[in-house]
């Protein structure tokens, strides 16, 4: 079983979605985590909602800091994940284990004003950019992170996988 931290600034939205999706996904092969630099200290309803909507359980999720995953005693992570700009900037804490570092930029739907179709139209652009991201890596097979290009090809989801909005 493979270990995945998903990061985001405030461990509102798009992290709690990744960390969902990658449950689901995984199919029992992903241990998934969420973070964030400077946690909210709730998740978003409408990120909850946006699990609900898709089929997914929003039970148990919390919004918290990026240094549960830094000390000896936390899982070590095979892969860490930034979604948003401002995480992928930041000054990383060292993670222990060398895991592989890579940035899935995705626009935060928390951010976007308006009524309830609105901001979910805003969650679901965010859940189905996430969701396909995820299953271009898992495409990949474990062999990517043993891969001496597996970074690349890892970032490379990121840069690419929204062509089809």
């Amino acid at each position: 079983m493979r270990n995945v931290l998903i990061v985001c600034t405030a461990n509102s939205a798009r992290s709690v979605l990744g960390e969902a999706l990658f449950r689901h996904l995984g199919q029992g092969k992903f241990q998934s985590f969420s973070a964030g630099s400077t946690p909210r200290g709730s998740v978003n309803p409408d990120a909850l909602t946006c699990l609900e909507r898709h089929g997914l359980s929003s039970d148990g999720f919390r919004s918290k800091s990026w240094d549960e995953f830094a000390g000896h005693e936390a899982p070590k992570m095979d892969l860490i994940i930034t979604v948003c700009d401002s995480a992928a900037g930041e000054s990383c804490p060292v993670w222990p284990g060398h895991p592989l570092v890579v940035h899935w930029g995705i626009p935060d739907p928390a951010g976007v004003e308006g009524d309830d179709d609105t901001r979910g139209a805003a969650f679901d652009l965010a859940y189905k950019r996430l969701e396909r991201r995820i299953n271009a890596m898992l495409a990949l097979g474990d062999s990517v992170f043993t891969a001496e290009d597996g970074k690349a090809r890892l970032n490379a989801i990121g840069a690419t996988a929204d062509t089809q909005d």
